[in-house]
């Protein structure tokens, strides 16, 4: 059977994504209501979440960042700063409003500690690659397989709940919501033949992970 995958030094070659519409910090509720306001005019939002990293076993944190972009714009939501306001709920929990994002339950584990909205409308990317024969389900591989881009993971294990989010920080957190709505229109609208992929796997590798 045909399955696509790509190795971690092959990606590290690559070039990397670059986000050039604009992106915007949302850190009050005026803007957040502009905000909604614009995403409820796309008919796709990707979608995605940062937490502050522990760096010792026994702490925790709360979701800090959330974003939602579009094609052009990306709303980075400081969901440390105020919380998930009550049009960001709705949006969220709006089921005719489609978003897309990947491994989404890890990112509802983290909402349901700040907000007991019911996410609905959310389409993951890890239940729909496989339709396509790619083996991985990392974003950064997947982007990898279907564009031959590296998505930089530099600024992973950052600050979120920094005072302020450096320019770095904000280009990775609208990168990895922006490249969530390529890779869905990618393979969904047909642009992706798998036979045709410099990335399928020997059946030998195959069978060596069963």
């Amino acid at each position: 059977m045909l399955q696509i995958g790509i190795d971690k030094a092959t990606v590290n070659d690559m070039p990397r994504v670059t986000f050039d519409g604009k992106i915007y910090v949302i850190d009050n509720l005026l803007l957040a209501n502009v905000a909604v306001s614009k995403l409820r005019e796309c008919e796709l939002v990707g979608f995605d979440s940062e937490t502050r990293p522990c760096f010792r076993k026994g702490d925790s944190h709360k979701m800090s960042l959330m974003q939602l972009s579009t094609p052009e714009e990306c709303f980075l939501f400081r969901i440390n700063k105020i919380g998930v306001p009550r049009v960001l709920a709705q949006y969220l929990a709006d089921g005719s409003c489609r978003k897309v994002g990947l491994s989404l339950h890890d990112d509802f584990i983290q909402l349901a500690k700040v907000s007991d909205v019911k996410p609905a409308g959310f389409i993951d990317l890890q239940s729909i690659v496989g339709d396509y024969h790619i083996h991985d389900i990392s974003l950064q591989k997947i982007y990898a397989i279907l564009f031959g881009e590296k998505i930089s993971k530099s600024q992973r294990l950052s600050n979120w709940n920094a005072d302020v989010l450096t320019e770095g920080q904000q280009h990775y957190a609208a990168i990895d919501a922006w490249t969530c709505i390529r890779i869905y229109r990618f393979l969904t609208e047909g642009h992706f033949h798998p036979e045709e992929s410099p990335y399928i796997l020997p059946e030998s590798t195959i069978e060596n992970e069963h």
